[in-house]
């Protein structure tokens, strides 16, 4: 994430933060480093670091420093999520200690250390505060990692697609400087952008698809196709008439399924 600027980006986030009082937005924290930088800080590389660097961001563990167990303990763990969209300056004594885990079925995920800190009691009020908004932040933070590591074979295609990766990072909530892709995937060497709806998929989406369709045509594919696909559990009627005019772009519905299984202490 170094630009080519004489600090890597990630430490301009972390000098700016350091001179912010509070609790900061990403646009206050991007104000900040390009009155201390200059104007020619990259707007995806500074969005990058600051979710790299929230101990408690989910998708912090996309970035090539999250991509192993560990304590958040190094000068890449600066941060606090407070909400979507803003942080504060990272206190373990405050926000408790962070780790980034391995889970059962060998991903990783950011989770409280277990037993680690005196003070860990105070995450849970810290979320409480914005507990709609950090929950379905997270609700979706899951869904679209799940969709990515489960990613579909589209209809006429012989293989599942291909999440996209780049030196330092995968194309998970991939950041552009038009907004964050929830997923990049790539199929024989063409471009798959999918908007994934926790619910509904609205008829707005399909402009902002295509927007970061554009991007990735402009900054990506060069010569190569790029596709978009509309992921939610419900495709209202607007979207499905609006995408009979877009012939690159898919509309995809998923279903949940949970089963239950009865256990027993013994047998």
């Amino acid at each position: 994430m170094n630009n080519g600027n004489k600090k890597p980006v990630w430490q301009m986030v972390k000098d700016a933060v350091q001179q912010m009082n509070g609790e900061c937005t990403y646009p206050a924290i991007k104000a900040k480093i390009r009155s201390m930088y200059g104007d020619d800080v990259n707007d995806s590389s500074m969005t990058c670091s600051i979710i790299s660097g929230a101990v408690n961001h989910p998708s912090r563990i996309h970035y090539n420093e999250n991509k192993k167990p560990r304590i958040s303990d190094t000068p890449y763990d600066y941060l606090f999520n407070t909400g979507r969209g803003k942080v504060v300056w990272y206190d373990p004594e405050k926000h408790g200690v962070w780790e980034i885990a391995k889970t059962t079925d060998g991903d990783l995920m950011v989770r409280l250390a277990d037993g680690v800190g005196e003070n860990s009691t105070l995450v849970i009020e810290t979320n409480e505060v914005t507990g709609d908004t950090y929950g379905m932040f997270a609700l979706e933070a899951h869904l679209r990692d799940y969709l990515a590591r489960n990613l579909p074979k589209l209809p006429g295609h012989t293989a599942s697609l291909t999440l996209y990766r780049t030196n330092d990072r995968d194309g998970v909530e991939f950041q552009t400087d038009v907004g964050p892709i929830d997923i990049l995937a790539t199929y024989s060497g063409d471009f798959y952008v999918l908007e994934l709806k926790l619910g509904r998929g609205p008829d707005a989406t399909l402009g902002q698809i295509l927007r970061y369709m554009g991007w990735v045509k402009e900054h990506l594919a060069g010569e190569k196709k790029v596709y978009g696909v509309i992921v939610a559990s419900d495709i209202g009627q607007k979207l499905r008439y609006a995408a009979t005019q877009v012939p690159n772009v898919r509309l995809m519905e998923y279903d949940l399924k949970v089963d239950l299984r009865p256990v027993a202490l013994h047998g």
